[in-house]
């Protein structure tokens, strides 16, 4: 099995390292903010609106 999962081994070390060496910042970011939950979960409509402007998706003129 090592041999197999190996590579998950040097990308998580890779990974993890990354913030050590200021090459990467790790920031929170809370549920209100996370833009990615416009397309997996049911949000409200104000929220979706945000979202949808935060992604640059405009609405169709007719």
């Amino acid at each position: 099995m090592h041999r197999r999962t190996k590579h998950i081994d040097v990308r998580y070390y890779y990974l993890c390292d990354l913030p050590n060496q200021g090459a990467m910042k790790l920031v929170f970011c809370g549920t209100q903010e996370q833009v990615v939950d416009i397309l997996t979960e049911p949000i409200k409509l104000d929220q979706f609106v945000k979202f949808q402007r935060l992604l640059g998706v405009h609405p169709l003129e007719d």
